[in-house]
């Protein structure tokens, strides 16, 4: 399996940018997907970002135009650039990897992914 860490977590003021990092034991282009997730109190995880290695990539509604995933192979690197936060982003923000996805049409589906960090907690006070 894929190990993974995730870090660049913090807390800032409404509309201000956090990078968030995710390392990897392995190159990012041995996953078929790499994504981001996250998981606030009281709310299912949800699908935030995600890259078809290689390939295109996927956001959720609520982050496009301010979230931009990019890959780093050259560093093992799954990175996700958030600007323009909002108190609604306020989340456990996980990093996870497919190896083997379950129907490789849903890149922002928890249920493709094999391997998960432990995630970084990210605050956006208004």
């Amino acid at each position: 399996q894929v190990q993974l860490g995730e870090s660049g977590g913090g807390s800032v003021q409404a509309g201000g940018s956090l990078r968030l990092s995710c390392a990897a034991s392995e190159y990012t282009y041995t996953s078929y997907f790499m994504g981001w997730f996250r998981q606030a109190p009281g709310k299912e995880r949800e699908g935030v970002a995600a890259v078809r290695t290689g390939g295109s990539t996927y956001y959720a509604d609520s982050v496009k135009g301010r979230f931009t995933i990019s890959q780093d192979n050259a560093k093992n690197t799954l990175d996700l650039q958030m600007n323009s936060l909002k108190p609604e982003d306020t989340a456990m923000y996980y990093c996870a990897a497919a190896r083997s996805p379950r129907s490789y049409l849903r890149p922002l589906s928890s249920y493709e992914y094999d391997d998960w960090g432990q995630g970084t907690q990210v605050t956006v006070s208004s």
